[in-house]
């Protein structure tokens, strides 16, 4: 098999990789985006925790307060927005030198 061939291929499986990458990142964003403003509700989960042990002797048990569970709720809620949004632009930002890089290398191959 000729080099030329081997880097043909390197090249273009690279630039399909970063062009992978930045598809997915894209969707991951726009996801985030639709469900932070358009469809606001379908980020919600609605979960109550497991109530809270007051006493050991006793096994009491006491509902969690509402205030503390919305608290939870709004806090999850931000912190999964942002791990989405951290994972789909560190794709963006990987994927977008390597698809350029390569794609230009394949663009001069030809």
């Amino acid at each position: 098999m000729n080099i030329e061939w081997v880097k043909k291929i390197y090249i273009y499986l690279f630039s399909a990789v970063g062009l992978v990458l930045l598809i997915i990142g894209g969707v991951q964003l726009t996801n985030l985006a639709l469900k932070t403003w358009v469809f606001t509700k379908a980020d919600i989960y609605y979960n109550y925790p497991a109530p809270k042990v007051i006493s050991e002797k006793e096994n009491t048990l006491k509902e969690p307060d509402p205030k503390e569970l919305e608290e939870f709720q709004k806090n999850d809620l931000a912190s999964r927005r942002q791990r989405q949004a951290a994972n789909a632009l560190a794709m963006i930002l990987v994927g977008t030198p390597l698809f350029l890089y390569h794609w230009r290398l394949a663009k001069k191959s030809l």
